[in-house]
């Protein structure tokens, strides 16, 4: 469709038949939007709908012209303000944190929709079979421009943006005062959300990720930690940020407040940290750090932890090293399982004669220090 001229597919009196069905098949074209691209049932209402239909029956009619052999390049045309309408939508889906492709499938639903509709007029119908064939190519090769300039849109938005939105993610983890914040999304055009989760991910996982997060994320410029790690700021239900990770290696910190994102960054964060230590050996997909605190917090001082297990664990410490990893392992079990010994036999797969024989051989190594609540405590946080 880059010639300065297209040859005729449809006679004047056909283009103007086709002409007065516009509003109605723009109508149509919306409604196969709404009910087959499932990113635009929600926002295609009211207002907002009427001016997504007029938009649509102007780009019918730039399309009408272009069957009718009219000239392409006159920025004045039908044609060519469809182009540039489609060029603003791709900016806008890349200003709204959208991907390409919701609007190319409404794009193809549209054409589809469109092609059946104008095809069924009658006097279209009559037409002949070349030019109906014709016609038919001259519709998708039109959808095809439009799609490609909204990709370009798409494209330019992100180049522009990507500087612009990676200092307000910055900003954000930086904990910038709130005017700051504030003044950096309105530049940008980000819509400040109640609720932010970051999300942690290696570079080499990006092509698997970026199709899946939810809209409207934001991607730091830098990794505050050095871990070379890319990091996302994720607006919206923490449950289809989940579900969107599907079983992609991710580390998704703590859902919060904009204003305290960096709490979000610092768990996630050491989440992928703990993780390089085999922490999360047995763990598969992504690691969501609200379902391991406790292992969190157990490593939030790891040289702490290993003095605590030294003094607690200290009256097994005359024993030989497969006695002393049997009594504690057989500790660890009686005070999960609150003393009871079918429990921990199960869970150990010893008889329950044998747990008995070694609380007895603890018993008189810990002597009364295992009626002591905080020594409890601490053999309970020692042994997880």
């Amino acid at each position: 469709m880059d010639a300065k001229v297209t040859s005729p597919a449809l006679g004047a009196r056909q283009v103007a038949a086709v002409s007065r069905e516009l509003p109605r098949i723009a109508v149509q074209c919306v409604d196969a939007i709404v009910t087959e691209v499932p990113a635009y049932r929600a926002a295609l209402r009211g207002d907002l709908r009427l001016a997504i239909e007029q938009a649509v029956q102007l780009a019918l009619a730039g399309f009408l012209r272009l069957a009718a052999g009219r000239r392409v390049g006159d920025p004045s045309t039908p044609i060519e303000q469809s182009l540039a309408g489609a060029y603003e939508l791709g900016r806008g889906e890349a200003k709204s944190g959208r991907r390409m492709d919701s609007l190319l499938s409404a794009y193809r639903v549209g054409a589809r929709t469109a092609w059946r509709e104008m095809s069924s007029l009658p006097a279209v119908q009559r037409a002949s079979a070349s030019d109906v064939a014709h016609f038919a190519e001259l519709v998708f090769a039109y959808i095809d421009e439009l799609s490609a300039s909204s990709v370009t849109g798409h494209v330019d938005e992100l180049t522009d943006e990507t500087n612009s939105r990676g200092r307000l993610a910055n900003a954000l983890l930086a904990e910038r005062d709130p005017a700051t914040i504030e003044t950096l999304a309105a530049e940008t055009g980000w819509a400040l959300p109640n609720w932010l989760t970051v999300v942690l991910v290696a570079p080499t996982r990006l092509s698997m990720l970026l199709g899946r997060l939810p809209d409207g994320w934001l991607r730091a410029t830098d990794d505050p930690g050095r871990h070379g790690l890319t990091v996302f700021l994720v607006p919206g239900s923490r449950g289809r940020l989940l579900t969107a990770l599907g079983d992609r290696r991710a580390y998704v910190g703590c859902t919060r407040p904009w204003a305290q994102v960096a709490t979000s960054y610092g768990r996630a964060a050491r989440a992928a940290e703990l993780d390089a230590l085999g922490a999360f050996a047995a763990v598969e997909g992504p690691i969501d750090t609200d379902a391991h605190l406790a292992t969190l917090v157990l490593n939030s001082d790891v040289g702490a932890l290993a003095d605590l297990r030294a003094k607690v664990l200290s009256p097994l410490s005359e024993e030989n090293q497969s006695s002393r990893e049997r009594l504690a392992e057989t500790l660890r079990s009686w005070l999960l399982h609150q003393g009871r010994r079918d429990a921990v036999a199960e869970e150990l797969h010893v008889h329950p004669q044998t747990v008995r024989y070694r609380m007895t051989r603890i018993r008189e190594l810990f002597g009364e220090s295992l009626d002591d609540p905080i020594v409890i405590r601490n053999l309970v946080i020692a042994l997880a």
